[in-house]
């Protein structure tokens, strides 16, 4: 079966600094025609950073939507045509105040695809190195080293709500078992 929709005529109703909302007309596979709300974004990048001492580093930091402090791994919006893995880097040292000699791309994750585009690279770190933050103006977070296991638990237990962090900790996990 056809899934593919083709876009009929694309007007854009608000261009914010973070975000573009678009209203799309779509042609739907058998024919028919209906509308679409987009939301653009340049997407974002996280990294899951583990320390010798098998701690992930999370931030605590306010999210606005929510109304409330939640937990995640250091992350951060790419800039337009950015390099995602030196946005990763980029994060993680301002944030967290840490370099990692290794990463690897665990995942590409869409986390809203009935009306935005974004897409967040989730990254992988080790071997880390300390210095200062350099926290984005207007930025307030604090950081937290929490051991990995308990970091797994927290997830399962719904402490942790925040999507690309719970995937990035249960993949390391299931990673980790994957070598046993």
């Amino acid at each position: 079966m056809e899934l593919t929709e083709k876009t009929v005529s694309s007007k854009y109703i608000f261009e914010g600094q973070v975000v573009r909302l678009r209203y799309d007309e779509v042609e739907l596979p058998d024919g028919s025609f209906s509308t679409r709300e987009i939301v653009e974004h340049n997407g974002g990048v996280a990294v899951a950073a583990i320390t010798d001492n098998d701690e992930i580093i999370l931030v605590r930091q306010y999210r606005h939507p929510y109304g409330e402090v939640i937990l995640e791994i250091p992350a951060g919006k790419m800039e337009k045509g950015e390099d995602q893995f030196e946005c990763g880097k980029r994060e993680l040292k301002e944030e967290a105040g840490a370099e990692a000699q290794h990463y690897e791309l665990l995942a590409v994750d869409y986390p809203s695809p009935g009306y935005c585009g974004e897409k967040i690279y989730i990254y992988y770190a080790e071997k880390l190195t300390f210095g200062e933050a350099q926290l984005d103006e207007g930025e307030f977070l604090d950081v937290l080293f929490i051991p990995f296991e308990k970091a797994v638990e927290m997830v399962m237990s719904g402490e942790i709500k925040d999507s690309k962090t719970q995937i990035a900790i249960l993949k390391i996990k299931a990673m980790r078992e994957a070598k046993r």
